[in-house]
Order: structure tokens, then C-alpha cells, then sequence
């Protein structure tokens, strides 16, 4: 910011900086570089993506199960992002118990993506998750990210209940962003959902170079999965802290106005 010469920088009392005074001010706002973004999404395929989805169902009836939903929901994501900047590339990895590629090659092809996706193959014996492997990964590609003035982000999905994720921190810290979507059952015996929560919390607070985003949800609804998607559009360079983000606004209800009794002028017609 900086104010005209021989001039306040503090606009009278009552007028707004953008309008003109007695004393006009003047500011600036310096130019800043939105890089493009290398995203790798890292997909969970451990037993528990298997779980059945509510509400959605597929062409036979069946509902959606949460890898098929997630699957969708990524290519939804590419589409938009595609259509805000098609410069954007993505690759894909998947989650048993440690990390793994599907698609190696950064692209910008919706066509790449979707037989990437094609290619994950559900592991019923991964008893544990190890994000070593992924921070590892991520560190070494925002590096040669970097060199072509663009920057990285991990999408994590993530659908364990009762298995917190284990990782340790890469050699370099904070080269990328880290987001997180994770699917869950409610609180039980035999899960503990809130402890796997807390543990992408404390990762993402140790890896993320700009502000990350974590959306959880027990409540098995598709349409919430694809809502967090259309929130992690947002660019990591253009983010506010999660808490702030009230982005889609929640559709409620106005309160009643006070009543009041009709006369000819006011007469109050109430809409069902």
C-alpha cells in the first residue's frame, strides 16, 4: 500500500478508501504468479474402500462403493480443474501398506487419468499403512516441480477406520501441499476414526508448504465426497486457513420474520 505524495495515508472519518475524499488515497496491490500445479493423487486400496456407499447407486441398483465413488469424484475434480487452467497435470498412486505408483507420467489427459484409474487393484491384506514411501516420493517430485516453476500438491484419500496411518518425515520439509479426504464408519468397538483423524492433522502439519485441507465424513453420502473435491479446486497459493473456508455456504433457512398484524398496506403472505 502506498499513499499519494504530501498526502494521509488515512482516508477521513465516513469515507470508504475506495471512493474518493478530501484526501484521496492511493493503492497498490503488488503482482503475484499463480503456478501451475503438479497433483498426485495417492488413492487408499486397502478392504475398507470396498464399503457401500449410501444413497448413490450404480446402473444394476448396487450402491456405489466408496472406490468407485472416489474414482468418479477424481475425475469430476480433473474436469473442473482442467477447465480453470489446462495446464494443470496429475498423476496417481495408490495406499496398501506402503505406497505405490499407478501412473508415474504427470498429464494433462482426462483420457490418462481414467485408465489410470482402471488399474487399482483392491488389497484385502493390508493390515497397515505406511506414508514413508509417499512424503518420500512427493518430496523428490516437487524438486524437478520447482525447476519448472510449478508446484506440487498430494490428494490423499483415505478410507481406514481402525488404522492409523504410520509415516515418517522426508529429509526435505515442506516442498508441497497436503490434502486429505478421508471416508470413514462411525465411531465404534473397533474403530477409531477420530485418532486416524488427528494423525493426517499432525502429518499435514509437518509436510504442507502452503495451507492444507483435511475433510472427513462417517456419513457414507457421495455427495458430500464430491463436495470436498470441489473445495480442494481451491489453489494452495490463494487459500485462507480451513477454518475460514465456509465455501458452499449452507443452504438454511431464514428465521420467520416477527409477526405483525396484516393491514391493507402490510399485508404478510407466507410462501410454502
Amino acid at each position: 500500500m502506498e499513499g499519494a505524495e504530501g498526502q494521509s495515508s488515512t482516508p477521513p472519518r465516513g469515507v470508504p478508501p475506495s471512493l474518493p475524499g478530501p484526501r484521496a488515497v492511493r493503492y497498490s496491490l503488488p503482482p503475484a504468479r499463480l503456478f501451475n500445479e503438479d497433483i498426485l493423487f495417492c488413492i487408499d486400496a486397502g478392504a475398507e474402500t470396498m464399503v457401500e456407499m449410501k444413497v448413490a447407486a450404480g446402473p444394476n441398483g448396487r450402491p456405489f462403493t466408496r472406490l468407485e465413488s472416489i474414482k468418479q469424484a477424481i475425475l469430476l475434480f480433473i474436469n473442473a480443474k482442467l477447465t480453470i487452467n489446462p495446464d494443470h497435470r496429475f498423476a496417481f498412486a495408490a495406499l496398501t501398506k506402503t505406497f505405490s505408483w499407478l501412473r508415474k507420467e504427470f498429464s494433462s489427459e482426462v483420457d490418462s487419468a481414467t485408465a489410470a484409474l482402471r488399474g487399482i487393484s483392491v488389497d484385502s491384506s493390508a493390515s497397515h499403512a505406511d506414508l514413508t514411501q509417499l512424503f518420500r516420493v512427493a518430496a523428490h517430485e516437487a524438486k524437478k516441480s520447482r525447476a519448472q516453476s510449478r508446484i506440487f500438491r498430494v490428494i490423499l484419500l483415505y478410507c481406514r477406520s481402525s488404522v492409523s496411518p504410520q509415516y515418517q518425515l522426508p529429509a526435505s520439509q515442506k516442498l508441497f501441499t497436503f490434502d486429505a479426504v478421508y471416508l470413514h464408519d462411525k465411531p465404534g468397538p473397533d474403530n477409531c476414526p477420530q485418532k486416524v483423524y488427528d494423525t493426517l492433522v499432525e502429518a499435514l502439519e509437518q509436510v504442507s508448504e502452503y495451507e492444507g485441507y483435511i475433510f472427513e465424513s462417517g456419513q457414507g453420502l457421495t455427495r458430500v465426497l464430491f463436495r470436498n473435491m470441489c473445495q480442494l479446486l481451491s489453489h494452495p497459493q490463494q487459500r485462507c486457513v480451513q477454518d475460514d473456508f465456509d465455501v458452499p455456504k449452507s443452504l438454511v433457512k431464514k428465521p420467520p420474520p416477527a409477526e405483525s398484524a396484516p393491514t391493507e398496506e402490510n399485508t404478510v403472505i407466507s410462501i410454502q
